[in-house]
C-alpha cells in the first residue's frame, strides 16, 4: 500500500500491470496517461549536475508539461497569472458558473470538442448580450471549462469571471455596473438554456454529431427531440457568488481555476494493487469532507473522462479581454476610467522553463551555490500499454 501517493504513481502502475489490457481509452487519453506517468521519473531525460563544493552529483528530472498534470499545472498557474497582469482594470468582478445538465452528459461524452465549444458560445453570447441589452456596453469576460465534479463524475461547466462594467456601445464613456449586482440569475438562464440547445439542434440538423452504443438511437430525430425536451424542463444552473474584493483578488482565485485538473495529489489518501481512495466535498451534505474508494481501473477510467480533446483551448475572453486587439481596447478602457498605465507585472524569473524545475544557484546536499552542469540526460523509452483500445 502507498500511503503518501502520487496521480502518477496509480498511472504507472496501471500501465505495467494487467489493468492495460481492460481499460478502453482513446489513443489521446492513452497519451496522457503515460505522460502523467513518466513526470519527473527520469523517463523523460534531465540534467545531472556536480556540486564543487561536497562533490556530490544532482539529478533533476524533467517535468511532462502536460496540462493534466497536477505536478507541472501550479508552474504554469504562474507563469499564466503573471501575464495577465496587464489585463486588470480597477473594478468590480463578477464569478458566474454556468453549468449543462446531467441530462447532455452522454452526448457530451461522444462529442467533446463540438459540445464543449458550443458550450462556450452559448455562455459568451448569453453575457455579452446581457451587456449590450441592459448596460449598452462592451463586457470583457474570461471562461474556464471545467469538466469534473468531486467525485471525478462528469459534471460540465463553465467558470466565467465578468467586468463589473464595459465600454458604452458608442465608445464614449465607462458604464458602471452596480457594486454588488451585475444581472439576475434567472434570466441569464434562460437564455444561456435557449442557446445551447439551439446550437444543439442545428448541429443535430448538420449532422456534425456522433452516435455510438446506447446513444446511437439518437440517430432517430424523435428520440433527439426527446432529449432536447427533457434537458429543456429544468432550470439551467447559473451560480453567481460575491464580488471580489478588487483586481488582484481576482487574479489570485483565476489561477487556482485555470490550471486545476480533475484531481491533485493532495485529494489521493490510500492506493494499493485492487483500489484508489481519495478525499472529496459532499456538497449536497453541506460540503462535508467525505472517503471515496474506487477500484484502479474505475478510478483511471473516471480521470481519464476529463482528458481533453488535442489542442482544445479550455481558457477564453471575450468582449474587451478577446484576443483580437486587446490591447488597443484596454488603452481606450483605461483612458475612460482616467487611467494611463497598465499595473506594472512582477518581476518574473530569467528562467522561462519553470516546469523542468531547475535547482537553481544552491546545492541541496550542501546548500552551497556551487553547482555546475554536467551534461543533458536523453529520455529512455516511454511507458506504453499492453493494448490500446479506442472508447466506444
Amino acid at each position: 500500500m502507498i500511503t503518501s501517493p502520487t496521480l502518477g504513481q496509480v498511472l504507472r502502475s496501471v500501465l505495467e500491470g494487467a489493468a492495460s489490457t481492460r481499460l478502453r481509452l482513446s489513443p489521446q487519453q492513452w497519451k496522457t496517461v503515460r505522460a502523467l506517468a513518466a513526470c519527473r521519473t527520469g523517463a523523460l531525460g534531465g540534467q545531472l549536475f556536480y556540486c564543487a563544493q561536497c562533490e556530490r552529483q544532482h539529478f533533476v528530472a524533467y517535468s511532462c508539461r502536460n496540462r493534466h498534470c497536477p505536478q507541472c499545472q501550479g508552474a504554469q498557474a504562474v507563469d499564466w497569472l503573471e501575464r495577465q497582469q496587464e489585463t486588470l482594470l480597477p473594478i468590480p468582478y463578477f464569478h458566474l458558473v454556468f453549468t449543462l445538465p446531467h441530462a447532455l452528459n452522454g452526448l457530451v461524452r461522444q462529442n467533446r470538442r463540438a459540445l464543449f465549444g458550443l458550450l462556450f458560445d452559448a455562455v459568451s453570447q448569453t453575457l455579452l448580450e446581457f451587456g449590450h441589452k441592459r448596460l449598452k456596453a462592451e463586457l470583457g469576460l474570461t471562461a474556464v471549462l471545467h469538466t469534473w465534479g468531486q467525485t471525478l463524475v462528469e459534471h460540465y461547466h463553465l467558470h466565467c469571471i465578468v467586468t463589473g462594467g464595459g465600454v458604452a456601445l458608442d465608445g464614449k464613456c465607462w458604464v458602471a455596473s452596480p457594486a454588488y449586482y451585475l444581472f439576475p440569475v434567472s434570466a441569464l438562464s434562460r437564455m444561456f438554456r435557449g442557446k445551447y440547445l439551439a446550437g444543439l439542434k442545428e448541429l443535430y440538423d448538420e449532422q456534425k454529431l456522433e452516435f455510438h452504443g446506447q446513444s446511437e438511437a439518437l440517430t432517430q430525430p424523435a428520440k433527439f427531440a426527446a432529449l432536447l425536451k427533457e434537458a429543456s424542463k429544468p432550470e439551467w444552473v447559473v451560480y453567481a457568488k460575491r464580488p471580489f474584493a478588487g483586481p488582484k483578488q481576482v487574479l489570485a482565485y483565476l489561477s487556482r481555476y485555470t490550471h486545476r485538473v480533475a484531481i491533485g495529489n493532495r485529494r489521493l489518501l490510500r492506493v494499493d494493487a485492487q483500489s484508489v481512495s481519495f478525499a472529496y466535498k459532499d456538497y449536497a451534505d453541506g460540503a462535508t469532507s467525505k472517503t471515496m474508494k474506487l477500484e484502479v481501473d474505475e478510478f483511471v477510467r473516471r480521470f481519464c473522462l476529463h482528458v481533453l480533446p488535442e489542442r482544445f483551448v479550455k481558457i477564453r475572453h471575450y468582449g474587451l479581454l478577446g484576443n483580437r486587439n486587446r490591447a488597443q481596447r484596454l488603452v481606450r478602457a483605461r483612458g475612460l476610467l482616467g487611467i494611463s498605465e497598465p499595473p506594472a507585472p512582477e518581476e518574473r524569473s530569467d528562467d522561462k522553463d519553470q516546469c523542468r524545475e531547475l535547482p537553481g544557484v544552491r546545492c541541496p546536499f550542501c546548500q552551497r551555490p556551487t553547482l555546475v552542469l554536467l551534461w543533458e540526460v536523453a529520455p529512455q523509452r516511454a511507458l506504453r500499454p499492453v493494448a490500446q483500445l479506442d472508447s466506444s
